[in-house]
């Protein structure tokens, strides 16, 4: 399963882009699913990740999957979870 970010240039902002395009595909084709993007967001740039990663509990130290855009704070592998 991946995740595509697509983002178009923006002056207003202070990076200079924003995020316009953000899905989930169940697909196991990387290859595929890059030349699809890259050919439907043309002129835009475009990030693929892999939606789930495999992080480790920090107090338990049990391996889990967890989504790749989950904030630090929501994130049991990190001290600032455990610490609220």
């Amino acid at each position: 399963m991946y995740t595509v970010e697509v983002y178009k240039k923006d002056a207003r902002t202070k990076k200079g882009e924003r995020l316009v395009h953000k899905s989930d595909y169940d697909t196991d084709n990387l290859s595929m699913l890059e030349h699809t993007v890259k050919h439907t967001w043309r002129g835009h740039r475009y990030e693929i990740h892999e939606t789930m990663v495999k992080r480790t509990n920090m107090m338990s130290g049990t391996e889990y999957l967890e989504r790749y855009d989950t904030p630090n704070y929501c994130s049991p592998s990190c001290e600032s979870y455990w610490s609220m």
